[in-house]
């Protein structure tokens, strides 16, 4: 099936500092932005684009407990019911001797499944298609981009001037 396309009007910058100051001023003039893009995260742009903290986090730990689990009581069933052997003279269950493989599961299993989630949420599959408003984006330059499909012309010249004033190097009109 395929996607409806949307017309995206955005604004390149040379400079994060001056990107900073746009999307203030964007903000101050109570434009709708439809997305900022830049080679590198830059500090303090979270905050001005009013984005929450990720929550990653919290899968990553229940990810890592799962794994955790998993090790100690795979390890547990091995050891006390399926294979009950005493080496060392060590006892069936042996808590102390589970630990590294149980922390290097944990660490496995947290940081495969994090970047399993980030992949899903940020729609970066396998095979997914993902359309670029300029390849520069990612090499140098910074962008601001405004959805513009149902943008009126009177709209759009107020966009193009913003942009302009803020000290975009270029401003282009992409259908993606």
């Amino acid at each position: 099936m395929k996607q409806e396309s949307t017309q995206v009007l955005y604004g390149l910058y040379n400079d994060e500092e001056v990107l900073l100051h746009a999307v203030k001023k964007a903000k101050e003039d109570h434009l709708d932005i439809m997305d900022v893009y830049s080679p590198f995260p830059i500090h303090g742009l979270d905050n001005i684009l009013g984005l929450t903290e990720s929550r990653i986090h919290i899968a990553g730990f229940i990810y890592g407990l799962i794994g955790c689990l998993s090790a100690f009581l795979f390890m547990t069933w091995v050891f006390t019911r399926d294979w009950p052997i005493i080496f060392g003279g060590k006892p069936y269950f042996s808590a102390l001797a589970f630990i590294p493989i149980t922390f290097e599961v944990t660490v496995l299993f947290a940081s495969v499944g994090m970047v399993v989630t980030f992949y899903t949420i940020c729609g970066m599959g396998p095979g997914v298609d993902n359309p670029t408003l300029d390849d520069r984006i990612t090499d140098d330059k910074f962008c601001i981009a405004f959805d513009v499909d149902d943008a009126d012309e009177a709209k759009q010249t107020v966009l193009r001037q913003f942009l302009t004033d803020t000290g975009a190097e270029e401003v282009n009109v992409k259908s993606i």
